[in-house]
């Protein structure tokens, strides 16, 4: 059979709830404001990180295949010797 409880001990059973309730929102609050700061940082930083990702894409994709191709087209280049239109004569030697 169930025990019977007095008013005043329901009375403190719900202060005390109350209590730890009031405690677990605070808690919740402070964690929820860490976790918007911490957002808001990285919004502040967005703009650089945005760029240095763009910066090295470009460098990679388009600066690499550049230079390689400058460089490859250097070594085949020989010396002009006769040119017809768009036709050269070439010295590879």
């Amino acid at each position: 059979m169930a025990a019977q409880r007095t008013a005043e001990q329901v009375k403190h059973d719900i202060e005390s709830e109350r209590q730890e309730l009031a405690t677990a929102v605070d808690e919740l609050r402070e964690s929820l404001g860490e976790a918007t700061n911490v957002t808001a940082k990285l919004k502040a930083k967005l703009p650089i990180v945005a760029g240095a990702a763009a910066t090295t894409g470009f460098v990679l994709a388009g600066g690499v295949g550049a230079t390689l191709r400058y460089f490859a087209r250097r070594g085949r280049e020989g010396h002009e010797r006769a040119r017809v239109g768009r036709f050269s004569l070439r010295d590879l030697t």
